[in-house]
């Protein structure tokens, strides 16, 4: 229940009559402006305006977005308008205050630590970049505690890593070592233990991988590094290729971060939001930062003491927004939904991978989960991305992973159904045949778009940075 306040009646008549005096500037002529550059318009010219720009632009309630390795799931509405209900709180409030929130951050994390078999989270990282970073600072706590961190300075990695993975590394004072692929796309055993000894800090893998293949070799790479006193540690961007069928944890990872603006579906791109929870298992527990989220049974509250912490590694707690979002989808889809989800992705994938592999290349092997990996036979990758966005669709990754030349790299996700996949497969298809016979008109695309083919050159030496500079 809320108070009545009881305001100070004379108190406020006073501030009244400060608010109701004229209040005068003296302000020098030479920085008075006796005209703006500003048109004169009518408010339907204005609101035409803002509507055409935003009709001019691409989203996952448009159309799909088979962006690689982003997982760019549509995003119900539904868990938009939840997360409204909290836009009034602030991080300051008291923990009384906020009990529901700290509810929903608890749940949050009891939830992940399910699903990945990890003994327990933190949610403040915002992104997944920054939970990688997160990750690496934890496997430099905890060697440095065991008094290893002198001569544990390397960090391993596979040929097929995200970009984020060796900065995440690098960032946090270790040296980056890179294992190659082997014939089939997966991680070379015999390289990965040659490089394995008593200077190795950890091994940072996704799984899948990012040609969507899944390392079935896992359990034997964790016992390789556990044998030599390392840690595993799970990128957690291909999560949505095994959630429900199996974890992290039971792979014999040690550290995994989530992107709950991929996974669970929350706005993802454009630079955010993001959140990338962290989370840990045995020892690595006590190095987690703070606070972290507890119940005692009667209340919810903010933990600070954590016996090895790393300490704060943002700002308040996290991005609750975000949180919120994920929250709600996990709740509505339950454990069965959750592996569904999976099965769909999967199925997807391999669906959409079927219907062009006739006409791209498919390297490594054949059977794939969430994503797949195809080059073009007569073209190069940007020039069918670029013809792509003729027919309306977003182009997917490309040139990456870059251990495949000339990469498309295709995530369709869980969100679409077989006549969206068979709409882009017919015209994934219908690009391959005017590579074969009409080159020209992919090196020229795109050609029904707002902006034409953009000089990359150019725009790289002298970009447009203001709008002022087209004045």
């Amino acid at each position: 229940m809320y108070q009545q306040a009881k305001y100070d009646e004379p108190l406020l008549n006073e501030i009244k009559g400060e608010e109701e005096k004229e209040i005068s500037v003296d302000v020098p002529d030479k920085l008075k402006r006796s005209s703006l550059n500003i048109p004169n318009l009518e408010e339907w010219q204005v609101v035409r305006h803002y509507t055409r720009l935003s009709q001019m632009n691409y989203g996952v309630d448009i159309n799909t977005y088979p962006l690689g390795s982003c997982t760019m799931k549509y995003n119900p509405k539904l868990n938009e308008e939840i997360a409204k209900w909290f836009s009034y709180l602030h991080p300051y409030q008291e923990e009384s205050t906020v009990q529901g929130a700290l509810q929903i951050m608890y749940e949050l994390q009891e939830m992940l630590k399910k699903i990945t078999d990890m003994d327990d989270f933190t949610l403040q990282p915002a992104a997944g970049a920054h939970g990688e970073f997160t990750g690496m600072l934890l496997v430099r706590a905890y060697h440095e505690y065991k008094g290893e961190l002198e001569k544990r300075r390397n960090v391993l990695l596979p040929d097929s890593a995200h970009g984020t993975n060796p900065a995440s590394a690098a960032m946090a004072g270790f040296n980056v070592i890179e294992i190659p692929s082997n014939e089939k796309g997966m991680v070379d055993l015999e390289a990965l233990e040659a490089a394995t000894d008593d200077t190795t800090a950890a091994f940072m893998i996704t799984n899948p991988n990012t040609l969507g293949i899944f390392e079935e070799e896992i359990l034997e790479i964790a016992k390789i590094m556990h044998k030599n006193g390392a840690l595993l540690y799970y990128d957690g961007a291909n999560l949505n290729a095994i959630m429900g069928i199996t974890s992290p944890g039971i792979m014999g990872f040690d550290i995994v971060h989530l992107n709950l603006h991929k996974t669970f579906s929350t706005p993802h791109g454009g630079g955010g939001p993001g959140s990338g929870p962290v989370g840990v298992r045995g020892e690595l527990v006590d190095f987690l930062p703070v606070p972290i989220v507890r119940y005692d049974g009667e209340k919810y509250y903010l933990d600070y003491d954590v016996k090895h912490t790393i300490g704060k590694v943002r700002s308040f707690y996290g991005n609750f927004g975000v949180m919120v979002k994920a929250w709600a989808y996990i709740k509505r889809l339950g454990g069965e939904g959750l592996k569904n989800a999976t099965i769909r992705a999967v199925l997807n994938s391999n669906y959409l991978k079927e219907r062009i592999k006739g006409y791209y290349e498919l390297p490594h092997k054949d059977l794939r989960k969430h994503e797949f990996v195809v080059k073009p036979k007569n073209a190069r990758a940007l020039d069918v991305a670029k013809r792509l966005l003729d027919f309306g669709v977003h182009a997917p990754t490309v040139y990456f992973p870059l251990i495949v030349h000339e990469a498309l790299m295709i995530e369709p996700t869980e969100s679409e159904n077989k006549e969206t996949l068979d709409k882009f497969a017919d015209i994934m298809i219908q690009i391959a045949k005017e590579a074969e016979e009409n080159p020209k008109l992919l090196e020229e695309a795109p050609h029904n778009t707002a902006i034409k083919r953009v000089d990359d050159v150019l725009a790289a030496r002298k970009p447009v940075l203001s709008w002022k500079d087209k004045r």
